[in-house]
């Protein structure tokens, strides 16, 4: 018995030995194993009852039987501090938190990567869906990144916007050639016209103005259609253009044209502004709605052209005070022909609409106070502009 006492000892737990009358016989230095907790728990065991060890913060306290356990000579006592316990709880609390801290980093890693990875191919097909919407027909989607779900989607992708490219592609190069090649035979009729017309009289050369009428008129879609074409198939480089100056020069240009047809023409002032379009964009946006203007308003009318910084754009308008349009006919004014009420070709708004928005600006129809219409265009600034 001295020997498992000294063995304890040296191991720095508390033990004491008691006989059957829960007296202590033998015990270790310490003396902790000793006192009024140890004699209940003692007290217990040799009764055959199951001991409760107390609730001592900082010790733990534990009674077993000597000998047969039915009839216990005595009871062994042990008492040993919990520090060492709690701290080894604590460092086994540490390395499961540590390991579970680096468990989920690792999931949160892995999450993000794999979501880059899927997420990244399809921003970069919506980027391209949105290219293409805008008039991009180039815009082609990455097929080598992604699952290859994705990978598969970015393939259908590019092969719906390359036969889409063709198809427009094909469209505009029809216009272009028949309305360049109906050009040679409708200025050689113009001009059999002409002959036929030289010293007719009457009923006929009434005929004849009528006829000339319809060749110019023919002529006019002729060349609007060119006009469509090429300003379809536009990729402009943004140069520099001083919007105030154009205004001036477009509203000059187009002044004896106002006067002849009793309308007025005028500009309203406003600030120095830089705009960043193709070369002559703007001149030709200018005189598609000049134009549109002069055949829409009365005589007596009054046709205004202006322009002022708005955010970051330069806003530029043509408002006239003629019959204005109705709902439906602004729904579909800036398509080809979509307007049954334009008076010309029907043309105009659909080029200054592609002109702008290929461009990177926006245009719009609002009607004009007191009656009119007024075109409203936002126009990208140049760099460095405020």
């Amino acid at each position: 018995m001295r020997r498992e006492l000294e063995t304890a000892a040296r191991a720095g737990d508390c033990a004491a030995v008691y006989d059957a009358a829960a007296r202590p016989v033998a015990s270790t230095p310490c003396t902790a194993a000793q006192g009024e907790e140890a004699e209940e728990l003692v007290e217990d065991v040799l009764a055959g009852h199951e001991p409760e060890p107390p609730e001592d913060e900082g010790r733990l306290l534990a009674a077993e039987p000597a000998g047969e356990v039915r009839r216990p000579a005595g009871a062994v006592v042990l008492a040993r501090s919990s520090d060492p316990l709690d701290t080894r709880v604590a460092t086994i609390w540490a390395w499961s938190a540590a390991i579970g801290a680096a468990g989920l980093a690792a999931s949160v890693l892995l999450s993000v990567r794999l979501a880059r990875w899927v997420a990244g191919p399809l921003s970069a097909l919506d980027v391209s869906a949105r290219r293409l919407g805008e008039g991009a027909l180039d815009a082609r989607a990455d097929v080598d990144g992604g699952p290859p779900e994705v990978r598969r989607l970015a393939t259908t992708f590019n092969t719906m916007a390359a036969r889409t490219e063709a198809l427009v592609h094909g469209h505009r190069a029809v216009i272009a050639d028949v309305s360049h090649q109906l050009r040679t035979p409708l200025a050689a009729l113009r001009l059999r016209l002409d002959v036929l017309g030289t010293g007719a009289e009457g009923d006929t050369a009434v005929e004849l103005d009528a006829a000339q009428e319809e060749i110019a008129r023919l002529s006019r879609l002729v060349d609007g259609l060119l006009a469509v074409a090429r300003a379809e198939q536009a990729t402009p480089r943004p140069t520099t253009v001083r919007v105030g100056e154009v205004v001036a020069e477009r509203v000059a240009a187009w002044s004896p044209v106002a006067e002849e047809r009793g309308v007025r023409l005028r500009t309203s002032e406003g600030p120095a502004l830089t705009a960043a379009l193709g070369s002559g964009h703007v001149e030709q946006i200018l005189d598609n709605l000049i134009a549109n203007a002069l055949e829409a308003v009365p005589d007596g009318g009054k046709v205004t052209v202006g322009h002022r910084l708005v955010g970051e754009s330069a806003r530029v308008w043509v408002r006239d005070d003629g019959p204005g349009m109705t709902d439906e006919a602004k729904a579909v004014a800036f398509r080809r022909f979509g307007n049954p009420e334009a008076r010309g070709t029907g043309l105009g708004l659909a080029i200054v609409h592609r002109l702008v928005t290929v461009n990177g600006g926006a245009v719009r129809l609002e009607d004009t106070l007191g009656g009119g219409l007024t075109v409203v265009m936002d126009l990208p600034l140049w760099a460095g502009e405020p």
